[in-house]
């Protein structure tokens, strides 16, 4: 699907293949990172989920006493039903609490079995991911480098126009003394133009608040996806270690469902990495579209026959020498990630994982503003 995407939008765009030398892409993969999102960061996320996983049996021997102890209430309560006569002999209730217990001495397995369908889906959608990505990293080094032709355009264009002002101010002192004021007045409306020029092509700040806004939107970006999976991660391992007891407990009649709630909720914070690979998949193309939108951009600013004075000119007057496409795709994409909770309760229903989430939201949201005022009080 990507690359029949990604092939509709060369057709429309037309944005030609920048040649990318090998120490330009190690220079930015060593300052930007390689890729969107940091390749070592999502391994060790990956990792480190099935690490903490190996610490389920924590509280295995906990729950089975606390079973054992449940399963005594349950078949005294059964037995004190028939004897009274309000209910009859069944086999099949009786034998549930077994198999709950066996549930919880073979917990590592039973969680694995639960976590496969969603860790089919991760697998898949992250598959489409891995494939979309690697197009947009390539348009992002085409784009780096083509803004660095830009800016070193800027730049020219800026050393040619002190060259003209340095000796503009030499033949404008000797003319000043030997000619009218008419011409003065002449060469005024020559020259001034030209340090108008030179004022607009000041690029050393712009490419510096460039830098900034674009490094803000691809950390947002980041960090939006680290906190998904770092999120699944404390609230799976959370579910794991401390789920024997919700299977000890249901074995009672009061706490029936605390096992199926177990169950879909995990089912559900195991959807988190599918989900979120799928986000990122579409957001992929967004921001697919946007590089190569810009990227056309930035070969006609640059040229085949020389850079275009004009449009450098007007591209210098706004402010940042970016476009803005790929920044709002990425801005666009932090946001969408952090509905990855909500979106998971659409497929398992589910309202204990979305409103912790949501708590934990407004927590962060109040540590912020806290942290905000004591540094404006301070």
């Amino acid at each position: 699907m990507i690359n029949n995407v990604t092939s509709g939008l060369g057709i429309i765009l037309q944005a030609a293949p920048v040649s990318v030398p090998d120490s330009f892409k190690d220079t930015f993969n060593f300052l930007q990172g390689n890729g969107v999102y940091e390749e070592g960061m999502m391994h060790f996320l990956k990792e480190m989920k099935n690490t903490i996983w190996t610490h389920y049996d924590s509280f295995i021997a906990d729950a089975q006493a606390l079973a054992a102890i449940f399963m005594l209430i349950f078949f005294a309560i059964k037995s004190y039903e028939m004897i009274s006569g309000d209910k009859k002999l069944e086999v099949m209730p009786l034998l549930r609490p077994f198999a709950l217990t066996m549930v919880i001495l073979w917990w590592g397995i039973f969680t694995r079995v639960v976590a496969y369908p969603t860790d089919v889906v991760a697998a898949k959608t992250e598959a489409m991911f891995d494939g979309s990505q690697t197009e947009v990293n390539d348009l992002r080094l085409q784009r780096a480098k083509l803004m660095v032709e830009v800016a070193d355009q800027l730049l020219t264009v800026q050393a040619e126009t002190e060259t003209a002002k340095a000796e503009a101010d030499t033949w404008y002192e000797k003319a000043w003394e030997s000619v009218k004021s008419s011409v003065k007045d002449g060469f005024s409306e020559v020259w001034n133009p030209i340090v108008e020029m030179r004022n607009r092509l000041q690029v050393g700040l712009q490419l510096l608040a460039t830098s900034i806004i674009e490094t803000l939107a691809i950390w947002l970006l980041r960090i939006c996806v680290y906190i998904i999976f770092i999120v699944q991660i404390i609230f799976s391992t959370i579910l794991i270690i401390l789920g024997p007891f919700s299977v000890a407990v249901s074995i009672l009649p009061a706490f029936r469902d605390s096992f199926t709630t177990w169950i879909a909720r995990f089912t559900s914070v195991n959807l988190y990495s599918g989900i979120a690979y799928l986000v990122m998949y579409v957001a992929s193309l967004f921001q697919h579209y946007a590089l190569e939108a810009e990227i056309t951009r930035y070969q006609e600013l640059v040229g085949t026959s020389g850079p275009s004075l004009e449009k450098l000119s007007w591209f210098a007057s706004n402010g940042v020498l970016s476009f803005g496409m790929v920044i709002v795709t990425f801005i666009i994409g932090a946001l969408t990630m952090l509905t990855v909770p909500s979106i998971s309760t659409w497929i398992v229903s589910t309202s204990g994982v979305s409103s912790a989430a949501s708590s934990m939201g407004r927590n962060a949201s109040n540590m912020g503003r806290m942290a905000a005022s004591v540094l404006g009080g301070g």
